[in-house]
Parts: C-alpha cells; structure tokens; sequence
C-alpha cells in the first residue's frame, strides 16, 4: 500500500499555485522560479521530449513572452486549473494528473489539456517542477 506524504504534497501543490500564478500574471522571471532546470516537457502529435534549459527558457519565455504570442495567435487571456490530482507521492517527488484550460477575455476555451506533471525537491529544499507533458 502506498503511504501518502502530505507535506510533500503541498508542497508540491503550491509549485503548481506557483507555476499557474506567475503564468497568468505574465511574469515569465517569477514563472521561472516554479521549476528545476533542466526540466521535460512531453508533447505534441507524435509526443516529442524536450528538455528545457534555463538558456532555452530565458530565449523563448523571457525574451520573446510566449505570453504574447499566445495572446496574438488564439486570443489567450488566462488559465485555470481544473485537476490536480496526486497519483504517487515521495518524500521528495510527487506525481500529478492534471488539466487545465486556456480561456479567452470573453471566457470562451480555446482548449483542454490533460497532463501528467512531476514536481519535486533538490538538495537545497526547493520545491520545482521537473516535468510536465
């Protein structure tokens, strides 16, 4: 039977709060303290791996808002979460499956997106996001 660890949990949780906070607030510099560098990210059709350095994020989330991008391409205005649910959780690693949605000003969606997110903590005690898909 596995024993849940609730401090690792909210930890973890508020990594997540961090991650969707910092996001909506277009604070690409604050949004980068949610991870653990390097990170993965899982997606696409077919599903490719990609490892997100701290060069590649400053590149194309500091210097180039993918906010902005998002906003000019589909209208994106927020995200919220509507799951995050832990399935597996460690002393220091604890794994989610999440979903949220990116909505427009007029709060129309411009989609769903199911996910499997990992968070965990260094040696230093900071709580990051190590992988998403």
């Amino acid at each position: 039977v596995h024993r849940r660890h609730a401090e690792a949990e909210a930890s973890a949780l508020a990594v997540l709060d961090l991650f969707m906070d910092t996001w909506n607030a277009r604070d690409a510099r604050a949004h980068a303290e949610a991870f653990h560098f390097p990170s993965v990210r899982i997606a696409g059709h077919p599903p490719t791996v990609a490892v997100i350095t701290k060069e590649w994020f400053q590149k194309h989330y500091v210097d180039d808002p993918v906010f902005d991008r998002l906003e000019k391409e589909d209208g994106w205005h927020h995200s919220a979460w509507d799951r995050r649910t832990v399935i597996w959780s460690e002393e220091d690693k604890v794994h989610f499956d999440a979903c949220f949605t990116r909505y427009r000003r007029d709060g129309s969606v411009i989609g769903v997106y199911e996910s499997v997110w990992i968070a965990a903590r260094d040696k230093s005690g900071k709580w990051g996001i190590i992988m998403r898909s």
